[in-house]
């Protein structure tokens, strides 16, 4: 029986349910270009971080099985096709007219990657050729940015971005592979420079 109490009390409101927590965490999850981070989560569901936290890890596991994963990268979670589809994914999605970066681009973007912040006098000393051209396709494609200028030279130095940890799937630049021994030194590429300048 319904009784006059029952009819005034207001129903608890969805954000209570975590049911409806988990899966309003799922539908943003599906729509974000990015990576979200769960403060981000939790200030729009109004509900505390902990419980965000503990739903995106019961996610994680429950994805373990899927065609997808969650991820945490480049400093928050995000929804990703797994690995082991990604030829699948890709000839659907762009149907054998693969826009990938060029030889030129991609030992570019390592140079910089694992030497940053560097300069492209410094970078073109390293692969022997004119990275103006290069640089500046890194840049339009969100890959690399300007980080600052050199104190001695006023040379604009360059660094990847929050979006070439996202495409590389790396939480944060420690976790490259370990390339850099291969790479000449600082003091190298001073040398090469200057030899390039003579």
């Amino acid at each position: 029986m319904t009784t006059a109490y029952d009819m005034d009390t207001p129903p608890d409101p969805p954000g209570r349910d975590p049911e409806w927590i988990r899966g309003a965490i799922e539908a943003i999850l599906m729509v974000v270009d990015t990576p979200v981070d769960a403060i981000a989560l939790a200030t729009a569901l109004e509900v505390p971080l902990g419980e965000v936290e503990d739903h995106l890890g019961a996610l994680q596991q429950a994805y373990a099985d899927r065609g997808f994963a969650l991820r945490y990268v480049a400093g928050g979670w995000r929804i990703y096709s797994r690995p082991e589809y990604a030829e699948a994914v890709e000839k659907f999605l762009l149907d054998g007219a693969q826009a990938r970066l060029t030889q030129a681009s991609l030992e570019t973007l390592a140079v910089i990657a694992y030497r940053q912040p560097i300069s492209r006098g410094r970078v073109s000393a390293v692969r022997g050729v004119n990275v103006d051209g290069v640089v500046r396709t890194l840049v339009s494609r969100g890959l690399v940015e300007e980080v600052g200028a050199d104190e001695e030279s006023g040379a604009v130095l360059y660094g990847t971005t929050t979006y070439f940890l996202e495409r590389m799937g790396l939480g944060e630049l420690s976790e490259l592979p370990a390339l850099a021994p291969y790479l000449p030194d600082v003091a190298d590429l001073d040398a090469l420079a200057e030899g390039g300048r003579a």
